[in-house]
């Protein structure tokens, strides 16, 4: 058994712990370039996310930057290999790169280790493993008695399948969700922009959809307009639909915001909270019978592990902010105020989006070195 590292170990030291754990634990290292297509994480996190990375350009004018994260260099060289598809594993360490805030100190470069998991159809076991790998490479670099927190976005996916919302409810809890709102901010209406706007709002939502969507068409023919900050005038006119539904909240009785509500509410050890899960589902006639023997069976992996569940909170509201997640997630940190120190879950769809023919399983976990540093001298000084 790997001894735990003393609190005052240099970072460089911790990562070679946590390296040496990861392979003996069948993660073999692979060190992804340090320079990455920009482009890739533009993609997904959108231009605001320009301002964090460390640009530059090659001869042939292709922009590139400082890898800003592991997860999404990793997918690109399984893909980019002779393993594609097939089941492999892979460990990293070493720095990544984001510019901080405007305005903020500090010089950008962070030190991070993790695991990452390809093309296991056992996902619950995978799930566990990867969870269990993380928890045990930290401990042995020094960060023991980390909290952990678990959720499920492929739960809350199933559970939101049952809900049958209108579409674009279904996207703003999903995006709600995913950036930690409650549910009342969550199924409040939109602020509208003068009473012009909302008595069309409100014509909007009285009139069958597709007669609505001509009428907007047509008003913007009339007024000459084709497009607006890249949107044609079919997208407006969705847009303006997607605005009425909000604002009127219609598609969403009392009734479903009350079972979002319970859903979201659930929190508790995994046991207790597949209990309530599967109460709720059975009084509300919804189906996540799938979703919930899924929990189940992750559950009684993790458990085979010599994990205690019962030091475990599972949150029907927690998530990860990042959009990429599909199904287990999770953080574990020193104390419910500090930032998580191990952070990872299941990722199916990314490989696809990076070029994939398919969905690919995958699940990773990322351990923060400068926090594992703070966890440590935390559980010394308890």
């Amino acid at each position: 058994m790997t001894a735990a590292a003393p609190s005052n170990r240099p970072a460089t030291d911790r990562l070679t712990v946590l390296l040496a754990h990861f392979e003996q634990a069948g993660f073999p290292l692979h060190e992804p370039k340090l320079l990455q297509p920009a482009g890739v994480f533009l993609d997904r996190s959108g231009e605001d996310f320009r301002g964090h990375l460390y640009l530059t350009t090659d001869a042939s004018g292709a922009e590139l930057c400082l890898r800003p994260e592991y997860t999404i260099p990793v997918c690109l060289d399984y893909l980019a290999s002779p393993e594609a598809g097939a089941a492999a594993s892979f460990a990293y360490g070493g720095s990544i790169f984001r510019a901080p805030p405007h305005g903020e100190a500090g010089d950008g470069e962070f030190l991070q280790a993790g695991i990452e998991s390809f093309g296991r159809d056992d996902r619950e076991a995978a799930d566990a493993e990867i969870l269990g790998a993380a928890l045990d490479a930290a401990k042995a670099a020094g960060a023991a008695g980390l909290s952990v927190r678990i959720g499920d976005a492929g739960l809350v996916g199933a559970f939101l399948d049952g809900l049958d919302l209108p579409p674009v409810w279904r996207r703003r809890v999903e995006v709600g969700h995913a950036r930690g709102q409650g549910v009342a901010d969550i199924f409040a209406p939109p602020k509208r922009n003068g009473s012009e706007q909302a008595g069309v709002l409100a014509a909007l939502t009285k009139v069958d959809p597709a007669d609505a969507r001509r009428l907007v068409e047509d008003l913007l023919s009339i007024a000459g307009i084709t497009a607006v900050g890249g949107r044609s005038a079919a997208e407006i006119a969705e847009r303006f639909l997607d605005q009425a539904t909000l604002a009127e909240g219609a598609g969403v009785s009392v009734e479903k915001r009350a079972l979002a509500e319970a859903f979201f509410a659930i929190e508790g050890p995994p046991d207790i909270a597949s209990a309530a899960l599967r109460k709720l589902a059975e009084d509300a006639k919804l189906d996540l019978t799938a979703a919930l023997d899924s929990f189940d069976t992750r559950a009684s992996f993790i458990a085979a592990r010599g994990l205690d569940l019962d030091d475990m909170v599972f949150s029907a509201s927690f998530a990860r902010h990042l959009d990429y997640y599909s199904g287990f997630v999770f953080e574990a940190r020193a104390s419910a105020s500090s930032e998580p120190v191990v952070g990872g879950g299941r990722y199916d769809r990314l490989l696809k989006t990076l070029g994939a023919k398919s969905d690919i399983p995958a699940v990773g976990a990322a351990i923060w070195i400068d926090r594992l540093e703070s966890a440590a001298r935390a559980g010394d000084a308890a």
